[in-house]
């Protein structure tokens, strides 16, 4: 029974959270890369999109020289979308959520940080222009930021990652049972015998 509650948890953590990372990051086509920083300075893109493409997944690829970036509670890089004049998307981006980056190459030390800004729904074709800029986290060397664009992003539904949950919830607790009703059923320690009464060792009357 432990082997099933095993696979049980090992179900749930497919469901709730291998099941949203692989949707956010492979479901739809992606449009392609632009280029946002150059020569030291942001710059705005423009992209056209046409009807039907929606929803447009936004990420952020950034290339710095740094291991790790840990700015769970300040921003990065800021990005707003804006179509017409009317502002689409705006999102913080603090990139401490990928913790294993992409190498630009082994030549290079370099590495390259990606975040998701979020959706757009494009319902009728128009022209988006995106600013990125610096956030309030300090000490960064940037190299590269460019915007990525995946149309067709699928959703992960809200349902099935709960049921993933509730998989992990319940396997965890029905193994901690099977392991405590295990180990209660265990035989007790047999007693020392007694030692005999008579020859070697033993109690003479």
């Amino acid at each position: 029974m432990r082997k099933f509650f095993l696979l049980l948890i090992l179900a749930g953590i497919a469901l709730g959270f291998i099941y949203p990372w692989a949707v956010q990051n492979f479901s739809g086509e992606e449009l392609g890369t632009w280029h946002a920083y150059q020569d030291g300075r942001f710059k705005p893109v423009t992209v056209s999109l046409k009807a039907g493409t929606g929803p447009v997944r936004v990420f952020v690829d950034l290339t710095t020289n740094a291991d790790r970036i840990q700015a769970f509670d300040r921003t990065v890089l800021t990005l707003t979308a804006a179509a017409g004049n009317r502002t689409v998307l705006a999102q913080r981006l603090s990139f401490s959520g990928n913790p294993t980056p992409r190498e630009q190459s082994p030549q290079l030390t370099d590495k390259i940080f990606r975040d998701e800004a979020g959706l757009i729904a494009v319902d009728e074709a128009d022209t988006y222009v995106f600013t990125l800029g610096l956030g309030d986290a300090d000490n960064l060397q940037i190299k590269a930021v460019d915007l990525v664009l995946r149309s067709g992003a699928a959703v992960p539904d809200a349902r099935i990652r709960q049921a993933g949950f509730g998989l992990i919830g319940f396997g965890v607790f029905c193994l901690m049972l099977a392991i405590r009703f295990g180990r209660s059923r265990l035989p007790d320690s047999p007693e020392a015998p007694p030692k005999p009464r008579w020859g070697r060792g033993g109690n003479a009357a």
